[in-house]
């Protein structure tokens, strides 16, 4: 199994119920082995830990803009 990181900003008032609930679902998701949000240093910052050969990145990204449409993903 492989792991990639992906980080996506999403709009920095989206609320910690909106952020919990998108956390569970990335986690739901085959092939997502770790999304949390960085509460206190970075609201807005989520990390994706990732499986590349079972989920695109992109895949994740659109999952994230069902919440918020303007979500971006940043490099590391």
């Amino acid at each position: 199994m492989n792991i990639a990181d992906m980080m996506i900003h999403v709009h920095p008032e989206l609320d910690i119920e909106a952020r919990t609930g998108l956390e569970r679902d990335l986690m739901g998701r085959v092939g997502v082995d770790c999304a949390e949000f960085t509460h206190n240093e970075h609201p807005h910052a989520l990390m994706v830990k990732y499986d590349p050969d079972a989920v695109e990145g992109m895949e994740i990204l659109q999952m994230v803009r069902k919440l918020d449409p303007v979500a971006s993903m940043v490099g590391l």
